[in-house]
């Protein structure tokens, strides 16, 4: 059975959207058994020739309008959609993606959770000069892992505009079974209603506090430093809904990405229940659950059976009082209400402990630890790594091929999403190894055990993914060996 790979946005399908293509097939087999003939008869060096062949995704990163329920909104895009194209590529093989740069500013383009050359990793004065407006800059790179990525600005505070869209890379060998795959993007949303993002970011650097009405006892007290008026899935408000069509009984996928600023959503599909197989792009042994929370730059997969009828998707921002919403519409039926309470969010929801990678994702053992202190410093508005800011930023020795223990230990009064670049992790939960992550949530108060293989050389960032807290300094590095010339940055190496 081949899969049909549909990308909704807005309630419209936009098939333009799938500019990189490779070969792929969907096994025909039950969760867990192996892929059928046809999927096993495309090799990554197949998926690999059929990648070369396919025509560049270009990225056209200008200003634009966007219609965002009752708000009309000027704003910066990728191709002018929110959100961004769809690129689609197999594992093994080459995405091409030439930024073209028609913004008034500088920008670049990052590929979040890829194990990517260094040159190619869109992190201005680390792996890039940031393309100038009126530049142009050829993306392109080789894709190793399936999953479920996507990419975004690295410049300053542009990703809290609609910078931002999905990367699929497909498995020419996929184990799982499904009919229909829907990729699905969350994002909280200011820009053009509360002014900029520059100018959002400005008022919290005069302020010395923080709003205490955005709290979450899942997250350890305040959630965020904004309250967004608009929460979104793929671009849609809960007044203009996106929609997922598929036919009753069919077994779907949905790919969830959180793409938003400093926004974690509380996730669940009205009517069903969902297992997990995929969590930031690594498979994990199935579990399944009625709800899950996301941090920024955190992607899940799961699959359900679609039960007949209309169904809510809702993405309750957590701690902000707000929800995103979308339809899953497969049958006949009247759509739900927008403020519908769904039974789900009181059921089983998903935690770290309950994710085990699979054995060949295992890393091996540490060498040794090193320990990374979350922080805070008493103006409130600066964010720290071992007491050091972006400015002057902490940077954690590693040396090629070791594997270290990062503990990451936060002693500031917020949680903090925290997301390494060039390569992806271990985390470690009771009673065994758990899954293969490259953003990975902290809260206050807790340690967070992570083992790092180092075997993509380069100068990486290594930053917490709430956008106002890495441009208010937690953001360091993760370098081999010694430091380059340039940099004076604080070396690790316990």
């Amino acid at each position: 059975m081949v899969v049909t790979h549909t990308w909704w946005s807005g309630g419209q399908i936009s098939r333009r959207g799938l500019l990189v293509t490779g070969a792929f097939a969907a096994g025909a087999g039950l969760l867990g058994e192996p892929a059928s003939a046809a999927a096993r008869a495309t090799t990554p060096a197949r998926a690999l020739a059929a990648a070369g062949r396919s025509r560049p995704a270009v990225l056209r990163a200008r200003p634009t309008t966007v219609s965002l329920g009752e708000h009309t909104v000027s704003t910066w895009t990728y191709n002018g959609l929110l959100p961004g194209p769809m690129i689609s590529a197999t594992a093994g093989g080459v995405v091409r993606a030439p930024l073209v740069n028609e913004l008034p500013e500088a920008t670049t383009v990052h590929w979040h959770g890829i194990q990517i050359a260094h040159r190619m990793d869109g992190a201005p004065g680390y792996s890039q000069t940031a393309t100038p407006s009126g530049g142009r800059f050829d993306y392109a790179f080789r894709v190793p892992d399936p999953g479920t990525y996507f990419y975004h600005s690295h410049v300053g505070t542009q990703a809290d505009r609609g910078l931002y869209g999905p990367l699929v890379v497909h498995d020419p060998r996929e184990p799982l079974s499904y009919d229909v795959e829907f990729t699905v993007v969350l994002d909280d949303w200011l820009d053009g209603i509360l002014g900029t993002p520059d100018e959002v970011l400005r008022e919290l650097n005069a302020s010395t506090e923080h709003d205490d009405t955005l709290r979450s006892p899942a997250l350890g007290g305040v959630t965020g430093e904004v309250r967004h008026p608009l929460y979104l899935i793929n671009g849609g408000t809960p007044e203009t809904p996106a929609t997922f069509t598929a036919r009753p009984g069919r077994r779907a996928r949905f790919r969830v990405i959180n793409a938003a600023a400093d926004t974690a959503f509380r996730f669940a599909l009205g009517g069903h229940r969902m297992t997990v197989t995929h969590a930031d792009g690594f498979a994990v042994e199935p579990v399944t659950v009625d709800t899950f929370l996301i941090g920024m730059g955190e992607r899940y997969d799961f699959l359900v059976r679609l039960e007949d009828g209309v169904f809510p998707m809702v993405a309750l921002a957590e701690g902000k009082g707000a929800r995103a919403f979308a339809l899953v519409r497969a049958g006949r039926g009247t759509a739900p209400r927008t403020d519908v309470q769904l039974a789900q969010f009181n059921g089983k929801a998903l935690a770290y402990r309950d994710l085990r990678a699979r054995r060949d994702d295992l890393l091996p053992r540490p060498e040794r630890t090193i320990l990374v202190e979350l922080g805070m410093r008493a103006s409130g508005n600066e964010w720290t790594l071992n007491n050091r800011l972006a400015s002057d930023p902490y940077r954690l020795r590693v040396d090629r091929g070791e594997t270290v223990r990062v503990v990451l230990d936060n002693r500031s009064p917020m949680w903090h999403p925290m997301h390494l670049h060039g390569h992806t992790f271990q985390v470690h939960v009771p009673g065994g190894r758990g899954p293969r992550k490259d953003t990975v949530n902290v809260l206050p108060r807790e340690r967070v055990e992570i083992d790092v293989q180092a075997v993509n050389p380069g100068e990486w960032m290594f930053h917490c993914h709430n956008l106002y807290h890495q441009e208010q300094g937690m953001m360091g590095t993760l370098g081999y060996g010694r430091p380059p010339r340039h940099t004076q940055a604080h070396t690790g190496h316990h």
